[in-house]
């Protein structure tokens, strides 16, 4: 998989424009949806574009944001999200969407991209030399139990291996993919068993259970009810003032935020005070004051490490007596200071003759 981006400027239409019998679409397919849920067209009307020019462009995005009065980014948004949407221009004959999700993996997809790789290029998202070919490996496709599977266009083909993918992709070069059948490659009839339907065998029997089953026909009701049709609920379409349904969105939008309303629902920022910005939040100084407060005096001998008590500390491998101190290797000895059991600078001992003991000793 890859990042989704929009294709080069060098390459991008200066305009785009659905074709007059386009357009008749286009208006019954807005129709279908409620009054201010008409952006929900946005897939379909993307698809369209799609089909017109073979891949979606930056203007296509823009005008089908203009046509249905959503921001840019919105359908942006949409049109980078989903796979089928090409982003720059693929394939005139065909493009073949190869499924790599887990089934079809352990299945062999890995094999079917490299007929991919070998017969139109070596990387996703490029052309053959002739322009009639190219691949990408996507996501699930939705035929898990005849996986491997690819999509070309809008039509599947499962069950392949590989050498039944190149006949496919050569049959599209040769401009004869019409005539190769959709669905299962192998015989098998949609997710049925290879070998044959083994369940549901008697039909006039399950007819017959089903009716046992469905109990008496219902009786009509009485002709004193009033049979009007209930108009359908508006409860699952709330009107809401979420920032997604603000006109404001459109891009460019033709309705401008007066600043002093905009003013007067937003909140103030707190004061700046610079003594608090290097304290946390009370209850964290609070806990941090108790904890020291419990604290032990630092100079309680209690709390220090022995090597403290009797002079710098020593390696693991070294002796020296109680009470010596020893100085780095070439550190002279502090002025009017020397060590307690008469020994050197350097910790070794004097030689003969030479103590600092007393006499008495």
């Amino acid at each position: 998989m890859s990042v989704r981006r929009l294709a080069e400027p060098s390459i991008q239409p200066p305009s785009f424009a659905f074709s007059p019998e386009n357009v008749e679409w286009v208006e019954r397919t807005i129709q279908k949806y409620p009054e201010g849920r008409q952006q929900s067209a946005v897939i379909p009307l993307l698809m369209k574009a799609q089909d017109q020019e073979g891949w979606v462009s930056k203007s296509a995005i823009e005008h089908v944001a203009e046509r249905l009065g959503m921001a840019y980014i919105r359908v942006l948004e949409v049109a980078t999200f989903y796979t089928q949407f090409q982003l720059k221009p693929m394939g005139s004959r065909a493009h073949v969407q190869v499924c790599g999700t887990t089934p079809c993996a352990l299945r062999g997809a890995e094999a079917l991209m490299d007929v991919c790789r070998r017969k139109i290029h070596h990387e996703q998202f490029h052309t053959n030399p002739a322009g009639t070919l190219s691949w990408e490996e996507v996501e699930c496709l939705g035929a898990c139990v005849n996986a491997p599977m690819i999509m070309v266009f809008k039509d599947t083909y499962e069950d392949l291996t590989p050498e039944r993918l190149g006949e496919i992709i050569d049959a599209f070069e040769r401009g004869e993919g019409a005539s190769v059948p959709v669905g299962p490659q192998n015989g098998r009839f949609v997710s049925t068993p290879i070998s044959g339907q083994k369940v549901l065998l008697d039909e006039e029997a399950i007819i017959a259970a089903a009716r046992a089953s469905s109990g008496p026909a219902p009786e009509e009701p009485p002709a004193n009810i009033d049979q009007t049709m209930v108009p359908p609920s508006t409860a699952g379409r709330p009107e809401t003032a979420t920032p997604d349904t603000n006109a404001a969105l459109k891009s460019p939008s033709p309705v401008k935020v007066d600043i002093a309303e905009e003013r007067a629902v937003s909140a103030e920022p707190p004061p700046h005070d610079e003594k608090a910005a290097d304290m946390a939040e009370p209850h964290v100084e609070g806990e941090g004051k108790e904890r020291a407060r419990h604290q032990e005096p630092k100079g309680d001998p209690a709390f220090k490490a022995p090597e403290l008590h009797k002079g710098e500390p020593q390696g693991p491998n070294e002796k020296r007596e109680p009470g010596s101190v020893r100085f780095p290797e070439g550190a002279p000895m502090p002025e009017g200071k020397g060590a307690a059991d008469g020994s050197s600078q350097r910790g070794e001992p004097k030689p003969d003759g030479v103590s600092g003991k007393s006499g008495a000793e």
